[in-house]
Formats: structure tokens, C-alpha cells, sequence
């Protein structure tokens, strides 16, 4: 059982694992609320009719027999959409949300022929542990929550000291994370993100997408979510200095600094889906992440930094501990100015030689192997 991001909303690093864990296992993924601040705006109204909806439809109780299956041509887990009060701000939303869930979830897991082991990225079920039947509760701790842009954070650092105690393990995604959890006294496992080296082949058509439509050449891109992580002078003096070409941004726009749609040569465009990002990479001169240093982007381990190096396609990205170690695999850059001269050279030069050698030990990061080693984790097998 797994406490996670909306399933299928976007392809998050849990979400990467399960899809590798599901043939062998059983899985239900509850979707989850309550991260962010409730705010009267038009993205908030969007993920509250959506989740109405979902509340509306309801979802089927696994039986004993199932807990994921097979739709279209792939494994699937089981969806639940628990009602939930959009905040764990007050002990009441807490009291309220707790009720909740286990009037939903109770009846799920003593379906299951075995007590589930329960999974959760969130803190948010910190006051389910020991009221939920379960086998086990592991802590995928993939972001430091308490300094997301957007999100509760007080909120979310109260609930994670009290989760932290109480599960029996946990994985981080960074050295950062497990510094935190280990200040929290739990010591954890360090599991990095994987890829599927696959997905980043070069497709067949080289036809210009139509999100690149009317654009100048050469298209510096990036994908993911637009929020202020974003370095403003990094985007700023590249799309002053660049000279020719657009630099394009590809993803959910929540709450960024107004300034970037200010920009020249900026172009913001919507999420599209994941199938569709190896056509717009390979379409691309060169792929970029200006991220700022901040708490939440030193703690974080950026989906996207191995995606862009599987491509084959020159990538620029921010100086932070997650770069690091691929720092001969990319130009790694901590100014702004360094940072556009590097974009600037590898439209011209494209993928040194030296780079692509380094990206060969990527065939050692795929998600398969990521879940395997994080299902012995989850299972208490090497756990140490």
C-alpha cells in the first residue's frame, strides 16, 4: 500500500518504482491531499474538481485476490481516492483526516490476504502508523517538504518528526535527506533515482514537433514543473545573451515569479505527456535546468537530470549536490553568466566526446534495479 502523488499525474520517482514492482506484487496507491495551502485560484479549482470527481466515482475494494492487475498492455495498481479535508493544518483537520482514512483504507487492507507493508512519501499519515493494519511502514523520503515552494511546510515538518520515529524504515533520495532524517535520529538507506534508458532513444521521425512551432532555432529546453525553484538571473541573462534561438519551458506553471513571462526569447508552454518529452529533447539543442540554490533544490534529486543525459543531447544545469556527481557527464554551473556560455558553446560544438564516455555508466541507474534493491529494503531483507 503506498501513500503517494496523485497515480498517473505525473511520472514521480515512486511512481517509476511501483510501475516495476507491479508484475510481482500486489499494490494499492492511495492518492493523497493536504500538501498545499488551500488558495482560491484557478490550479487549486482544477485539482479540487478533480478530485470530486474522483470522490464522486469511487473506487472498488480490492478482494483478497487482487490488489493490481493488468489494463491495456500494462500492470496497474489498485487507486483509491480516500475523501480527505484539504489540510492537516489544526488538530481537528488531523483528528478529521485520521477518521477518514481508516474508515476508508481498513476495510482495503484486512481484504488483502496478508497485512499490506505500507509505503508513504508523504508525512502526512503520521497519525495512521499503528492504527492501519500493517505489516511494516517504510518512509520513501524523496523531498524535503518543509521548504517546498507552495506547500505547508510547518505543517509537513511537524508531522515528519512524528512519522519518522514510528516507521520501521526508511529510503532517501539524497545525501541531504538522510542528514535530515538522521538529525531526526533515523538512520536511512540512500536510493538515487534510476532512468529507462529506453524511453530517451532517439526517436524515428525527426519531424519539429508542433510545441516548437514558428520558433527560432536553436530550442534550449527544459521540462518539469515551472515554480520558483527557478532562478530568475539564470534565466534572465541566458535569454538577454543567448543571441539567436528560444529558450523554451516546458511544464505545470504553479506560482512562478511573474517576471519570467517578461522574458525575451522565453517560451512557456504546457505539461504534455510523458511519451512526448524524448521528441522534444532530440529536437532540441541543448537541455537545460536553472535551477536557484535553495533548501528545497539542495535536498532534491531531479528526475530529469539523467532523463537529459540519457538523451544523448548536451545538457547545462545548476551547480547543486545532485549534479555533482555527474559533473563529467554535463557543464555544471554556478553563475549566470557561466551558465549562458555554456549553453552558447554547446549549441555550436553539441555533446563533447568526453561527456558521452561518462554518460556510459548510466546503464547502471535503470529503474528495474532501483525497485529491485528497494524492494528488499521495503521487505526488511537488507536493511542494516
Amino acid at each position: 500500500m503506498v501513500f503517494a502523488d496523485d497515480w498517473g499525474r505525473h511520472p514521480s520517482s515512486c511512481q517509476h518504482l511501483v510501475k516495476h514492482v507491479l508484475p510481482h506484487r500486489r499494490v494499492v496507491w492511495v492518492n493523497t491531499i493536504g500538501t498545499r495551502p488551500p488558495r482560491l485560484d484557478w490550479s487549486t479549482l482544477k485539482r479540487a474538481a478533480g478530485k470530486l470527481k474522483g470522490w464522486v466515482r469511487g473506487s472498488p475494494l480490492p478482494s483478497a485476490g487482487e490488489g493490481s492487475g493488468v489494463r491495456g498492455n500494462e500492470f496497474a495498481p489498485t487507486v483509491l481516492s480516500p475523501k480527505m479535508w484539504p489540510s492537516f493544518r489544526s488538530a481537528f483537520a488531523r483528528r478529521l483526516n485520521r477518521k477518514l482514512l481508516l474508515r476508508a483504507l481498513t476495510p482495503v487492507a484486512n481484504a488483502l490476504p496478508s497485512p499490506p507493508v505500507v509505503v508513504t512519501t508523504l508525512p502526512l499519515v503520521a497519525d495512521l502508523v499503528g492504527q492501519l493494519p500493517a505489516a511494516r511502514w517504510v518512509y520513501y523520503c524523496v523531498d524535503d517538504f518543509s521548504v517546498w515552494p507552495g506547500y505547508d511546510g510547518e505543517t509537513m515538518l511537524r508531522m515528519e518528526k512524528e512519522l519518522v520515529p514510528k516507521v520501521d524504515a526508511a529510503v532517501a533520495v539524497s545525501d541531504t535527506l538522510r542528514a535530515k532524517l538522521s538529525a531526526m535520529g533515523r538512520e536511512s538507506l540512500l536510493l538515487t533515482h534510476g532512468v529507462d534508458l529506453d524511453h530517451w532513444k532517439p526517436p524515428a521521425s525527426s519531424d519539429l514537433p508542433p510545441e516548437f512551432a514558428g520558433m527560432e532555432p536553436p530550442i534550449v529546453l527544459f521540462w518539469g514543473v515551472i515554480d520558483r525553484r527557478m532562478d530568475v538571473a539564470f534565466v534572465r541573462h541566458l535569454c538577454d545573451h543567448l543571441g539567436r534561438g528560444t529558450v523554451v519551458m516546458v511544464g505545470p506553471q504553479e506560482d512562478p515569479d511573474p517576471a519570467l513571462k517578461s522574458l525575451p526569447r522565453l517560451a512557456l508552454r504546457p505539461a504534455v505527456p510523458f511519451a512526448r518529452l524524448p521528441l522534444l529533447a532530440h529536437a532540441a539543442a541543448v537541455l537545460v535546468m536553472p535551477y536557484a540554490d535553495l533548501p528545497a533544490t539542495r535536498a532534491m534529486q531531479p528526475l530529469k537530470l539523467k532523463e537529459y543525459l540519457a538523451t544523448g543531447k548536451p545538457a547545462v544545469v545548476r551547480e547543486l549536490p545532485s549534479t555533482a556527481d555527474w559533473a563529467d557527464a554535463a557543464d555544471v554551473c554556478g553563475t549566470p553568466a557561466a551558465f549562458t556560455a555554456a549553453v552558447g558553446q554547446r549549441c555550436e560544438t553539441g555533446l563533447p566526446a568526453g561527456q558521452g564516455r561518462a554518460r556510459e555508466r548510466l546503464t547502471a541507474e535503470g529503474w528495474a534495479a532501483k525497485a529491485e534493491m528497494f524492494t528488499s529494503w521495503v521487505d526488511g531483507l537488507k536493511i542494516e
